[in-house]
């Protein structure tokens, strides 16, 4: 047990999906897992584990931003000896070309700052997809005809940013979303040699201002899921 996981030893799959939404993770749990056991509920951050075509899976929420994800990152790989991460979650479109519910894959993060900044000091580090993950996805995407795009993404600090300027820089330089917690995500598994990766449904655009409900937000992405399950046992 940790601070924030009161899972037991084995109690959490070496492959987990991360949520930033705590009622995502168990809407997913309980439609995609088979005997979905609930094996975390502290802070009211929901984490079950069960079975996907016969791999153990653990579908645990991480909270929203990058500081909140570390804390169920770093916990998840040091004292559960989870292996692969990925982020399940929505982002906003930053491209004509990216429509509401297409799915982004997230080849790299770009970020202002991550809570590993003060490890890399001066170093401008790159943080990146597991290539193996990548194009498992990409390739499990393709055989589901979802309409995805694999490139870059911009990890933002705040939800309520006041930096039109830098979404446009963003913009203009071909970034395809912007979201809160891939970076940091990123970070960490290259630190411990984990693969990782970040499967995003498009819920808003900033281009047109087009945005789903909240209702749609949690509990609709099932595409995204899917191709998240299929390239982590591919």
């Amino acid at each position: 047990m940790t601070p924030h996981i009161a899972a037991k030893a084995g109690d959490i799959a070496e492959t987990v999906l991360m949520p930033g939404d705590p009622r995502r993770a168990k809407w997913a749990a309980e439609t995609f897992l088979k005997n979905p056991v609930l094996v975390n509920e502290v802070r009211g951050m929901f984490g079950f584990t069960g079975e996907y075509k016969g791999n153990r899976v653990t579908i645990q929420g991480s909270g929203m931003g990058m500081p909140s994800l570390s804390i169920y990152a770093n916990e998840l790989i040091k004292f559960y000896g989870v292996e692969t991460l990925i982020r399940i979650g929505s982002c906003g479109a930053m491209q004509e070309s990216v429509k509401i519910r297409d799915v982004i894959l997230a080849m790299t993060a770009t970020s202002l700052s991550t809570p590993s900044r003060g490890i890399f000091k001066e170093i401008n580090f790159a943080p990146c997809a597991d290539y193996g993950l990548l194009r498992a996805a990409d390739d499990a995407a393709q055989k589901r005809g979802a309409s995805t795009h694999v490139g870059g993404i911009y990890s933002a600090d705040v939800f309520y940013d006041e930096r039109p300027d830098l979404n446009e820089l963003m913009t203009r330089h071909g970034i395809l979303g912007v979201e809160m917690e891939a970076a940091e995500l990123y970070n960490l598994a290259a630190r411990h040699g984990k693969r990782a990766l970040a499967v995003l449904t498009v819920s808003d655009h900033l281009l047109t201002g087009e945005a789903l409900p909240s209702e749609d937000r949690e509990s609709s992405f099932g595409e995204m899921v899917e191709i998240a399950l299929e390239a982590a046992f591919a």
